[in-house]
């Protein structure tokens, strides 16, 4: 297992990040039960292997299960005795998690109101990566940034972070915090996948310059990249990609990758995930990668994947089969922008 720095600070997490969304679809929690139905037995036992295996990062969210992910976790590391300084806790605000108008958002009276809530649940005194969960369009960026600075100078959250925000309004924010004396926003969850590879648009660049981390969500396309589904598998019944089908892929893109990572795995012996995953890991701009799982042999299989390392060659052949296609302005940028690349400047002979 690796470890790397995340974004600018000089907190290490582990290059695989224990995903908690599949802990504890009750009945009440709706379409969460398509995700996962996890008890307190199974995650323990999920959380005891991830641990074992080198992960110190695990992520949750306040809304997954209504609050009983977040639970679940919380008496998951009081039951396997972990030291609170041993494990990364990482959970995130922003969904709807009552019937008022202000039960949802991020708002400094939902954002005040949610961390309570989060750290009873977790049963601890402080969260370590605190992130807003979406894009709000009624609450000005400032009001959402001075109440997680207030958090961080409270010693409630010691970082805070943003999930499936636009590249502009990130840049936005980090400028607003530099001006203003507010700590920053130090990571991205976002939707990455060799299927999906859209945030390498405006994303990747921006967080690459201003060195804020990227952490992973749905590495294999919401399942789609397991290797149980597309060219040369039958599709599973019960599946989650049957109940609940999401992240939307552009479907014939993702079985041409399929198929060429079943090729490299049965090369390697190892499974279509493990090269997916893989082909995650090697990209530098990759911080850490949330891996969810039902079982212990899908968390083995997943964890796996820091041991398998692609050849230069099996990486190009990966690229060039997920590659996207040309968009504007970037295939412009391109254009003009080739001429100004750094090279040996050689001044015009008199």
């Amino acid at each position: 297992m690796k470890y790397n720095q995340l974004g600018r600070t000089g907190l290490f997490v582990s290059e695989i990040c224990l995903g908690a969304m599949t802990f504890g679809g009750n009945a009440e929690a709706g379409f969460w039960t398509a995700i996962g139905a996890l008890r307190q037995d199974e995650v323990d036992g999920i959380v005891g292997r991830a641990l074992a295996s080198g992960v110190n990062f695990i992520d949750t969210a306040d809304v997954y299960s209504f609050g009983g992910s977040e639970t679940l976790v919380g008496q998951s590391l009081k039951n396997l005795g972990v030291a609170r300084k041993d494990v990364v806790i990482a959970t995130k605000v922003f969904g709807e998690m009552g019937p008022g108008a202000n039960d949802r958002g991020a708002s400094r009276g939902h954002i005040m109101d949610s961390v309570q809530g989060s750290l009873e649940r977790l049963q601890t005194d402080h969260i370590d990566l605190y992130q807003i969960h979406g894009n709000d369009p009624v609450t000005p960026i400032e009001e959402t940034l001075r109440a997680l600075d207030d958090l961080t100078r409270q010693g409630l959250v010691r970082y805070f972070g943003v999930s499936n925000w636009q590249a502009w309004r990130i840049a936005k924010a980090l400028g607003l915090s530099e001006a203003r004396g507010y700590g920053r926003f130090e990571t991205v969850q976002a939707y990455y996948s060799i299927a999906g590879r859209d945030l390498e648009r405006e994303l990747v660049p921006m967080m690459v310059e201003e060195k804020v981390g990227l952490m992973v969500w749905s590495p294999l396309a919401g399942g789609l990249l397991s290797g149980k589904y597309g060219p040369g598998a039958d599709t599973p019944q019960g599946s989650r990609r049957i109940a609940f089908d999401f992240p939307p892929v552009d479907v014939e893109r993702g079985w041409a990758c399929v198929a060429e990572m079943r090729k490299i795995g049965d090369a390697h012996g190892v499974s279509v995930a493990r090269v997916a995953l893989a082909w995650l890991l090697a990209k530098p701009h990759v911080t850490s990668v949330i891996i969810g799982a039902k079982t212990i042999e899908q968390l083995d299989d997943n964890l796996a994947a820091t041991a398998l390392t692609l050849t230069p060659e099996e990486v190009a052949r990966l690229d060039k089969i997920s590659e996207l296609p040309p968009e504007y302005p970037g295939w412009m940028i391109d254009r003009q922008g080739g001429a100004r690349i750094p090279k040996p400047f050689a001044p015009a002979k008199a």
